[in-house]
């Protein structure tokens, strides 16, 4: 018999012969990548944010169940505070000033919001801008610029003095409740103004078209076609508004209000004017705690609403 040798081909051609009882090159064996549990990429953010957030909070609920005579953990903080007449008032004020100035942006801002999303003028698309840029302002720069308006030494008093003579003007507002509700209006009705503006964005404006055309005047336009479809984006600025007045500190201080006390400034008023810190850490405590749930209700509320 003759023994015929097998050839492999190349890509032009023979190459040689193979030996049949070579065996072919085992698989090559697939390296197992190593790679990093999940868990550890998020130890980094979780360290910084307990030693920055969480350490500093623990110290604060741990001073406010610790009296400063040393008799170990007790409630008798709390108990002081809450029967305390001062924290009763600041807890009331605090709640209507943020209640009246949540009600004042929501009014305010959906009217803002109508004009430059629906009436056309020129800069409209200006104004929009600088609502954007508005948010970036601090809170007590325009309290600063209502004091130069309003305040004993203002413009308008300046002006009614020039004009009548008197020794003094009439615009003494600013030092009371209502020119602290007024400024929190000023500052925080973009924070309104940004989601309605986003939202009338998406409105189709065909059905304004429709209505108008059917009959419907301007405020039932606004009532049945408008209104319904911002509601989602005035619950979540308003709830963005309740929770950041609740906490305002810097327009109450720069109005130079001495009797308006909110939790804020009650927590101040204990902790650098008195020295008494499980008062002041209990107050910021309940403040926190109101902060949270409002801010718990403001996520479900911006979820639904897309913000």
């Amino acid at each position: 018999m003759t023994a015929t040798t097998a050839t492999t081909t190349g890509p032009t051609g023979p190459t040689g012969p193979v030996d049949p009882t070579a065996t072919a090159p085992a698989p090559a064996t697939p390296t197992r990548s190593r790679t990093v549990p999940a868990w550890v990429w998020a130890l980094p953010p979780v360290a910084v944010l307990a030693l920055a957030f969480l350490y500093p909070l623990a110290l604060v609920g741990r001073q406010s169940v610790t009296p400063d005579d040393g008799g170990g953990l007790s409630l008798d903080p709390y108990a002081d505070v809450f029967a305390s007449e001062v924290f009763r008032d600041a807890l009331t004020t605090t709640v209507w000033l943020a209640v009246g100035s949540t009600v004042g942006c929501l009014v305010l801002g959906f009217v803002l919001a109508l004009v430059i999303a629906f009436v056309p003028f020129p800069g409209g698309k200006a104004v929009a801008r600088f609502v954007d840029v508005f948010l970036s302002f601090p809170s007590f720069l325009i309290t600063l610029a209502l004091l130069f308006i309003y305040g004993s030494v203002g413009m308008a008093n300046g002006l009614w003095t020039d004009v009548t003579g008197a020794a003094d003007g009439p615009f003494h507002f600013l030092t009371t409740p209502w020119g602290v509700l007024l400024a929190e209006i000023t500052y925080f009705t973009p924070f309104v103004m940004r989601p309605l503006l986003a939202a009338f964005s998406q409105l189709d404006t065909g059905q304004l078209e429709v209505a108008s055309s059917l009959g419907a005047g301007p405020l039932r336009v606004i009532r049945q076609v408008i209104l319904p479809e911002a509601l989602p984006a005035l619950a979540a600025g308003g709830s963005l508004v309740l929770v950041m007045c609740l906490n305002e500190f810097g327009i109450v201080l720069f109005t130079g209000a001495k009797d308006v006390t909110t939790l804020p400034m009650l927590v101040y008023s204990k902790a650098i004017l008195e020295s008494d810190y499980p008062a002041a850490c209990v107050v910021a405590v309940v403040n926190i705690a109101i902060s949270v749930g409002l801010y718990s209700l403001y996520r479900v509320v911006s979820r639904r609403a897309g913000a």
